[in-house]
């Protein structure tokens, strides 16, 4: 998850009311369901083989296929790169990415961002736990192999890694949501040999093609850079047949008054809540980002004020 964005100027002006309010069930209505899309063609380059969602830390790794079209189509938002690329010099790419999306901040900015998150998240995660525990019972005994973009603090983890038997890699910029997201692997009861904590963004994501049975999204393609991109990436990382599990928060219908407050406050809740955008419409993202199949639904979460609507279900590679 990444409320490390999506709730930020919530929490500071309503932390204390909503504290205090007593916690409602959100009210879930089903906006679409089951769209069936028809699976992507064969790449015509052969793909990649499951390669147990290791991270590309060596040059016998690099894969020229699925990785080398990952780099040019990331090159025209993010850096000019050529064709091919050499195997040495993939992870400095990674990097590179990292830095332009997510720019160097002092370390007492990234764990002011972290502190004030994980403290604040409570109100929110007790609403959306009905719909969250719903959502993640999809993985629990099917993905071994479970990727989550925009961690944070972990509070999804106790949905399903609270086995042995699974492997998570959680993926944030800030690298201070460390010690909370292995506080809160401990608390699932997931053994800390288990979970790996990486630094990156979901626009340039260090594992190799088709390498996790699922991946794991909660408020994150609000603040990302290139929702496209990203949404690629989560492709690229997914074996044929995995599980993408997201709750993302959109823009009201237009017209409403919500959607005019949402546009007003745009600007600031970007400079102040780490990239949020509050009128990205990334449902219809998700729809035509080319999976095989996406169950939708939409919810309104009385805590997250002007953070609504949100969607939330299950896209299939």
């Amino acid at each position: 998850m990444s409320l490390r964005s999506s709730l930020f100027i919530s929490s500071f002006t309503t932390c204390g009311s909503s504290s205090s309010r007593e916690t409602s069930t959100p009210t879930i209505k089903p906006l679409l369901n089951s769209v069936t899309r028809q699976p992507n063609p064969p790449d015509s380059s052969g793909g990649s083989e499951e390669n147990n969602g290791e991270l590309l830390r060596s040059s016998s790794r690099f894969c020229s296929c699925g990785r080398r079209h990952f780099l040019e189509a990331a090159s025209t938002a993010l850096f000019p790169i050529g064709p091919s690329i050499a195997s040495d010099n993939l992870q400095s790419r990674y990097k590179t990415v990292l830095s332009r999306v997510h720019p160097p901040r002092p370390d007492w900015c990234e764990e002011f961002y972290a502190s004030v998150l994980n403290s604040t998240v409570e109100p929110y995660e007790a609403e959306v736990a009905v719909y969250k525990t719903q959502l993640f019972t999809n993985l629990r005994g099917k993905a071994k192999k479970v990727l989550e973009i925009g961690i944070g603090s972990g509070p999804n983890l106790k949905y399903y890694a609270n086995s042995a038997d699974v492997q998570v890699f959680g993926v944030d910029p800030n690298t201070k949501m460390e010690k909370y997201a292995k506080e809160s692997a401990v608390a699932a009861g997931l053994p800390l040999s288990n979970f790996e904590f990486i630094q990156a963004v979901g626009e340039a994501i260090p594992l190799n093609d088709a390498s996790v049975d699922a991946v794991v999204g909660t408020l994150v393609l609000c603040s990302v850079k290139e929702v496209g991109q990203t949404l690629q990436e989560v492709k690229r990382v997914l074996k044929p047949g995995g599980l993408y599990l997201f709750v993302e928060h959109v823009a009201a219908e237009d017209g409403t008054i919500l959607r005019l407050l949402q546009s007003a406050l745009d600007p600031l809740q970007q400079t102040f809540a780490d990239g949020c955008h509050l009128s990205r419409e990334t449902g219809k993202e998700i729809l035509k980002a080319g999976f095989s199949s996406v169950d939708l639904s939409m919810a309104f979460v009385s805590n997250a004020l002007i953070i609504n609507p949100h969607v939330y279900g299950i896209a299939s590679r």
